[in-house]
């Protein structure tokens, strides 16, 4: 069988499989390794300390799997629209209003992966990755012809617009790459630079975690700063501002209709009140096969807290139990 005939057969497995698209690249190393380098030592990763851990592998991407040559980079949709805004709740990121998305792409991904395994010899190796570990997933889709990196860092699909979740499978199988896309399709446009609440891009194509909502939000532990908190609004889970102004989006995006994600339109805004008082366990309960169990029911207190005092509600809520 030759390397493109098989690159044919795991593409249509991926799309049977539920995936919108699927590319194919090398582990070369990728373009962006300097840029990289010069983003840590800028201190940008704020306590994303696994960045730095991991920035050596994400230059080389063929060391991340012994023996593997290439990626098979996979897209699918989580799109779905806003509704208005309502008093008294906290929005949340439209990626996150279902299921983990780690947890809901691992049985498709691993199946693509026993796929391509079944195409080689007995000793074929691959591995499946969904957004996990050092695999630098935008730079190889891009690589893997799936899109170009727009100027708010998000791949950006010219027929789909960027509301989707990345994932690939690396292998030592012979699968013949794709041309990498290499134009830039943002063109003169910065709406997303612009639109950005805390002026999280000091420059096209740099995102400074630090001042970023969905970090602030998700990643960062303790308080939200003085300086910061005001622009963060209602945002308690991640921030889509930056997708939802671009262009490409407002004209291509389209609801995805997937129950292996288990979109749930009663994720999008959540009551203030009810999470502030939500314990440790009910927490868990409620929240804990979804993306919110990340900051976890601590970290969703404060944001909630946040949000209502953005929205001039003070209030003395008492400490919820931890159980």
């Amino acid at each position: 069988m030759t390397p493109e005939r098989r690159a044919h057969l795991v593409k249509a497995r991926a799309r049977a499989l539920g995936f919108d698209t699927a590319g194919i690249t090398d582990l070369s190393p990728v373009p962006h390794g300097e840029a990289l380098t010069e983003w840590l030592a800028a201190g940008m990763a704020a306590t994303m300390a696994y960045m730095g851990r991991q920035a050596a592998r994400r230059r080389e991407p063929s060391s991340i799997m012994d023996g593997a040559s290439r990626a098979v980079v996979v897209t699918r949709n989580y799109y779905n629209a806003d509704t208005p805004s309502r008093p008294g709740h906290g929005h949340v990121a439209k990626y996150a209003r279902g299921r983990d998305y780690h947890a809901a792409l691992k049985d498709p991904l691993e199946r693509l992966a026993e796929y391509v395994v079944s195409l080689g010899d007995d000793d074929t190796l691959a591995r499946a990755f969904v957004d996990a570990g050092p695999v630098p997933e935008r730079e190889l889709a891009q690589r893997a012809g799936l899109g170009w990196i727009g100027k708010n860092t998000m791949l950006i699909d010219p027929g789909r617009g960027s509301f989707f979740f990345l994932a690939s499978v690396l292998t030592d199988l012979d699968i013949a790459p794709d041309q990498p896309f290499e134009a830039d399709r943002c063109g003169s446009c910065t709406r997303c630079i612009q639109a950005c609440p805390t002026d999280a891009f000091p420059s096209e194509r740099v995102l400074d975690s630090r001042r970023c909502i969905s970090y602030l939000t998700i990643e960062h532990r303790g308080d939200i700063g003085p300086e910061l908190h005001p622009a963060v609004g209602d945002w308690i889970f991640g921030c889509d501002v930056c997708q939802d102004v671009c262009p490409w989006n407002q004209k291509l995006a389209r609801a995805a209709d997937d129950p292996v994600l288990g979109l749930d339109e009663g994720l999008e805004w959540l009551a203030l009140d009810s999470l502030v008082r939500t314990s440790d366990s009910e927490f868990e309960e409620l929240y804990g096969p979804t993306p919110l169990e990340r900051p976890g029911a601590s970290g969703m207190r404060r944001n909630a807290k946040n949000a209502a005092q953005n929205e001039g509600r003070e209030a003395a809520w008492p400490t919820p139990p931890t159980v």
